[in-house]
């Protein structure tokens, strides 16, 4: 019993490396699909991942949530909206991908923890601890370097950052799983996705059926894309503590960074070292913030427990001293 617990927390990070890996390493996929333009490769990749995900779930009869859902009014407005604005987010990162703009759009990730939280603030009236307020303001100076830097707002980042943390506000609130929620929000995309590529065909303006069964494929391959690093990141939600999840959050934007430095030769002059700089110090604020606020509840807990195991035997006790002059009644 003891090693099986170990196992599953193994699984749990390999899972956990093995989604943020490919999230990460995704700039090297996009730039393949040219001639295809950014939005010829969104609508196949909304079409193609419901495609990819309804299979799946025909396979593990997983049906069910879709009816409820459907009866839900409130839920399937959240799940149109979520599927707005991820609509936003995949379209501004393939774009920038492409146009070489990758260290940008790997900015928009790293302040995504920054924007959630001011968004928890701003929305849901959140307080923050003295820590959490610093690294705000850590980050908030981080984007001024960087527009003076870029001489205009990081608006890739920006746009990336607030539309997924937006994302992550509404997906909490709807509450699904995460090929449930794939599958409901890609089914708002499909119609839509389908009828611009029925359009570019129709004009021939389609890469998908002239450039060859290879970039077919390619185009096809986008909804595993989407949804395999999605599927190993749930197998890690179930198996590893959301501390962990946290940390391993960090791996995607680093794989992106160091691919638009060292593969695709992306500029990064004295000033936007500084942007990333504050940027990297305001997220170890929040790590370390984090980590020492779970240490405190783990101590708290383990404190917990031990009175809580000596409150369970005296009620025990109490009943059965109660109990005894009944059981030796004849």
């Amino acid at each position: 019993m003891a090693g099986e617990p170990k196992g599953e927390r193994r699984t749990g990070l390999l899972n956990g490396f093995a989604a943020y890996g490919m999230w990460g390493l995704v700039p090297l996929f996009w730039p393949l699909l040219k001639p295809a333009g950014a939005m010829e490769i969104l609508a196949h990749r909304m079409v193609w991942s419901l495609v990819l995900v309804a299979v799946a779930l025909l396979v593990m009869r997983r049906w069910a949530w879709a009816g409820e859902l459907l009866r839900q009014p409130r839920r399937l407005a959240l799940i149109t909206v979520a599927a707005a604005v991820i609509t936003v987010n995949w379209g501004v990162y393939i774009w920038a991908v492409n146009s070489g703009h990758v260290v940008e759009a790997s900015l928009g990730y790293f302040i995504n923890p920054l924007v959630t939280i001011a968004m928890g603030v701003l929305l849901l009236k959140e307080r923050l601890r003295p820590v959490q307020w610093a690294a705000v303001g850590v980050g908030f100076a981080a984007v001024l370097v960087l527009t003076i830097g870029y001489g205009r707002p990081p608006w890739i980042s920006l746009c990336l950052a607030f539309s997924f943390a937006t994302y992550g506000l509404v997906k909490k609130k709807v509450s699904l799983g995460g090929i449930e929620s794939l599958a409901a929000e890609t089914a708002v995309q499909f119609l839509p996705a389908l009828a611009y590529l029925l359009w570019l065909s129709a004009h021939g303006e389609s890469t998908f059926t002239s450039q060859g069964a290879g970039h077919a494929a390619l185009l096809a391959a986008t909804g595993v894309v989407t949804a395999l690093p999605l599927v190993c990141f749930g197998a890690a939600a179930i198996r590893v503590p959301l501390s962990t999840l946290g940390l391993l959050q960090y791996l995607a934007p680093v794989f992106q960074f160091l691919l638009g430095i060292l593969y695709f030769h992306e500029a990064m002059p004295p000033e936007r070292w500084a942007g990333f700089a504050l940027v990297w110090l305001a997220l170890s604020l929040l790590t370390a913030d984090a980590l020492r606020t779970a240490r405190r509840a783990t101590r708290t807990l383990g404190g917990a427990i031990p009175a809580a195991r000596a409150t369970t035997a005296t009620v025990s006790g109490a009943a059965d001293a109660d109990a005894d002059p009944v059981d030796a009644t004849p």
